[in-house]
């Protein structure tokens, strides 16, 4: 959720001075973009994961608190709900053996700070979305001690003047519709976001590659079928994120205002295009100012923070984010990609990690790129499917028109991913394991959301109501989940 801030509300003054800033820094950032110099030569990737707290009786266990000082390493942060972690995992180069070695690494952090967990009652499990997560578990005090966490929830009901109605409609017509009075359903929405260094020049094509390979990437990683007792889409998260943090009232979406959650709505050809979008298009949330002046830093040979812009860019939440950072004095531009959902085990994540690495290599580079040869409106379409029907989704492509999401993999977009991650230097032993997994996933027809459905059917067969099934799938996913075998060779009960 970014940063720490230091008020929970601000004045009038304080978001006119706010804004003014904003708009100074976009043009500092603009003169930046023809002028500094920009870290990128080396291919250096960066993870997040969030993670999901439950008790003995797999409910959410609202203990983040005691839960970190428990852990007590700086890896692992706080999230939106006290039932919420995240995991960061430091910068690292992609090429050789390198996702090995994190593979073990993640593996040994997640072991230590599971068994530091359970000391205070805690169980971690990586999901989308919490399957045992009902609307009275929001009735108690949920969110985390953050003035930040505080700050949006209050800022974006403010902007909304009045309660947020959440509206989901799954594909046998189960559904879930219902107001709620804070953006507590947002914090059941956990995933996994991938970060990738690119030059300036390079960005906008990284971007768009991103952006036409969200919905493979969703279909082939769906992993959040389940929300308050219900089987909504493959990937609700999509949906549910969308909504519990939407700032709009019904007479600004019926304007078609843009969401705050926004997939976008063209190609771009810089990445200014998309900070410039945020700053014209979007109001402030946080707006909390520094005495930086950004144009005496530039001018002096220093790069500036930029803090204003960014902690904006940060209240934006596009599925592919532009990021400005700085380290050792140097800036560089990174594309976050934010639509893959938490789980279900490190090598399924450094599976589908693979799978976008490989492949936004190749559509980046290609002499005629997917984004010249399909409409943003196809890309976007392509994501609401990926969304509701997972790895059964029928995507359009060029060149091969409408297809499902795993024959398209199969045929097209593993092959692409092979020989992107062949070009960053990556080892054979490294395409071989994960992009096998997505292979797997493939040729089953099984990745996180179709097993947790299924297991679920399966026990409500034995005769256990719904809420009972998904207790006793959570148990089964968080045992599988610790083995650490691949989602689509796990059995069924």
């Amino acid at each position: 959720m970014g940063a720490e801030v230091s008020a929970q509300s601000y004045t009038r003054e304080q978001r006119q001075r706010y804004r003014e800033k904003v708009r100074q820094n976009l043009d500092v950032f603009e003169r930046m973009l023809t002028q500094s110099s920009f870290e990128f030569e080396r291919p250096m990737t960066g993870l997040e994961i969030e993670l999901n707290l439950v008790d003995d009786a797999y409910q959410p266990h609202f203990h983040n608190a005691e839960v970190l000082e428990a852990i007590a390493d700086e890896s692992y942060q706080t999230e939106l709900a006290q039932y919420n972690i995240e995991l960061n995992v430091p910068p690292r180069p992609l090429p050789g053996d390198s996702a090995l070695e994190l593979e073990q690494e993640l593996r040994d952090s997640l072991n230590s700070a599971a068994g530091k967990a359970r000391e205070v009652g805690s169980t971690i499990v990586a999901i989308g979305i919490l399957p045992t997560i009902m609307p009275e578990h929001y009735e108690r005090e949920w969110i985390s001690r953050n003035n930040r966490y505080t700050a949006l929830n209050d800022s974006i009901f403010v902007a909304r003047g009045e309660d947020i109605y959440l509206d989901i409609e799954g594909p046998t017509g189960e559904r879930v519709a219902t107001y709620c009075d804070s953006i507590a359903p947002e914090s059941a929405c956990t995933s996994v976001q991938l970060h990738l260094q690119v030059a300036p020049s390079a960005f906008a094509d990284h971007w768009n590659a991103a952006q036409a390979l969200s919905a493979p990437q969703v279909a082939l990683a769906a992993n959040s079928p389940f929300f308050f007792g219900k089987r909504l889409h493959a990937e609700t998260r999509i949906e549910l994120f969308k909504q519990a943090t939407d700032t709009r009232p019904i007479e600004l979406k019926n304007q078609g205002v843009r969401p705050r959650v926004f997939f976008g709505e063209r190609w771009i050809t810089s990445i200014f295009d998309l900070f410039e979008e945020n700053v014209r298009y979007f109001p402030t949330l946080l707006a909390e100012t520094t005495d930086e002046d950004p144009m005496a830093k530039l001018e002096a040979g220093i790069a500036p923070d930029l803090a204003e812009l960014r902690l904006h860019n940060g209240t934006v939440y596009r599925w592919n984010r532009p990021i400005y950072d700085i380290v050792g004095g140097t800036p560089h531009l990174r594309v976050e990609n934010r639509v893959l959902p938490a789980g279900p085990t490190i090598v399924d994540v450094l599976a589908n990690a693979a799978f976008y690495y490989g492949a936004i290599r190749m559509l980046a580079h290609e002499e005629r790129p997917v984004w010249t040869k399909m409409s943003f409106a196809a890309c976007e379409e392509n994501f609401r499917r990926a969304a509701r029907d997972g790895i059964d989704a029928r995507l359009y492509w060029p060149g091969f028109g409408e297809l499902s999401a795993d024959e398209l993999t199969l045929r097209h977009l593993l092959p692409l991913a092979h020989e992107g991650l062949r070009l960053w230097g990556v080892s054979d032993a490294v395409r071989e394991r994960y992009l096998g997994v997505i292979e797997g996933r493939c040729t089953t027809g099984v990745n996180g959301a179709e097993w947790s459905t299924r297991a679920v059917a399966a026990y409500e067969a034995q005769g256990h109501d719904r809420r009972e099934s998904l207790r006793l799938m959570l148990a089964e996913y968080a045992r599988h989940m610790d083995g650490n075998e691949p989602v689509h060779t796990w059995p069924l009960p």
